[in-house]
């Protein structure tokens, strides 16, 4: 793909090596807006709140931004008011090089927690980073936020608006530590489409809900995941229609869709993407909870790696999941192939199918729990020696 596929109208971006995570890469980067730009959030539900978690989200309460500057190497998270004067530092001299309010500028970090960012590395390269960025930079600025990531990640959709055309471009890094519940995830969506800020806002929670929060790596929601979105009306674009509006929101779940199954494939050490499908809960919240058990079940996960039909595992992850279901009444697929009936095996043929199936990069796990009309679905990846091995030496 030409790298005129990742240009947006009034962005730039760029990336700079300061000298933060190991390797001699890029490591900070920087997505400018040339224009004033609507923008919206969301953020990691844990508890404990990165440094930029928190000063993004007080930034972003006003439905306007600029400029996302990003660094890897250095979550920035446990580090107390210290961290917070880190990351409202590196707003400002951002802020100042690019000649605009510091409010309007998001900040990202991804990395080890509870150590402090080097901040005289980070300053010094702010001014080079200002320099750096150009109409053509997205893709540099998507290899500066990788970490353990294997690959960098973006997606692209181009929309029209009343006849005229815009693009929505998102970026992202995430490979571990992949539970959104808004993972380490980071996403940043760039549009040039003409939208205002609630309906923006609306949209994006939205999407995030039916795709990012639809994932899972490891089970563990980070203390830095952030998804934001600037759009800066560059198109010209007259204010949506309902048909503009549901083509939008259909074009940024492509691009979320898309960026989160990327997360998954790339799961540390992963094998296998699965898809697991509960149907026929009782209700929305057992449908997800009953797909979300399964889906982070370390016996299930070694299982998917192994190419075992282990339906026993899945049963027991059900049991445990504090949902309506009969055991009795439990039927369970692995694509098209059946395994259990009734909540008992199907038999050895079938396994040796399913196990055949398995075998391949990506395939569906479906359980029927016949209880009522709801579904749900998680995408999840396998469980490795890998995984173990690449957060086994995280720090080292």
């Amino acid at each position: 793909m030409n790298e005129q596929h990742y240009i947006v109208n009034g962005f730039k971006a760029g990336a700079v090596n300061a000298g933060l995570k190991k390797g001699n890469g890029a490591d900070l980067a920087l997505i400018f807006s040339e224009r004033p730009a609507v923008a919206a959030g969301a953020f990691t539900t844990n508890r404990v709140k990165a440094a930029p978690v928190l000063l993004s989200m007080k930034h972003i309460a006003r439905g306007r931004a600029r400029a996302v500057v990003a660094n890897a190497g250095n979550a920035n998270a446990c580090t107390g008011s210290r961290g917070l004067n880190d990351a409202a530092k590196t707003a400002s001299e951002t802020a100042r090089m690019l000649k605009v309010d510091k409010a309007e500028v998001l900040v990202a970090s991804t990395g080890v927690i509870g150590a402090r960012l080097n901040m005289e590395a980070i300053s010094a390269a702010i001014p080079d980073l200002a320099r750096a960025i150009s109409k053509k930079g997205i893709p540099e600025a998507a290899r500066a936020i990788m970490t353990t990531d294997s690959f960098p990640k973006m997606s692209v959709f181009d929309g029209h608006a009343g006849g005229v055309p815009y693009r929505i471009l998102g970026l992202a890094k995430g490979a571990g530590m992949i539970m959104p519940h808004m993972a380490t995830m980071l996403c940043f969506i760039l549009s040039d489409v003409m939208i205002d800020a609630a309906q923006l806002d609306r949209v994006l929670k939205e999407c995030v809900e039916q795709t990012f929060n639809r994932i899972t790596v490891d089970g563990d929601t980070s203390t830095n995941d952030m998804v934001v979105m600037m759009a800066n009306g560059g198109a010209g674009n007259d204010p949506l229609t309902s048909q503009d509006a549901e083509e939008f929101r259909g074009g940024l779940t492509h691009v979320t869709g898309d960026l989160a199954r990327m997360i998954v494939k790339d799961g540390e050490g992963a094998t296998k993407l699965v898809e697991i499908r509960v149907k026929n809960a009782q209700s929305p919240q057992d449908a997800s909870q009953g797909a979300r058990t399964v889906a982070n079940s370390s016996l299930v996960k070694t299982a998917l790696y192994g190419q075992d039909p282990n339906w026993g595992r899945i049963m027991a992850a059900l049991g445990r999941a504090d949902i309506e279901m009969i055991e009795s009444k439990v039927d369970i697929w692995i694509d098209e192939v059946q395994i259990v009936s009734g909540g008992q095996g199907v038999g050895v043929e079938a396994e040796k199918r399913a196990a055949e199936i398995m075998e391949g990069p990506e395939f569906a796990v479906t359980i029927d729990l016949h209880e009522g009309a709801h579904h749900d679905h998680i995408l999840t990846c396998d469980l490795t020696h890998d995984y173990v091995s690449i957060n086994a030496d995280y720090r080292s």
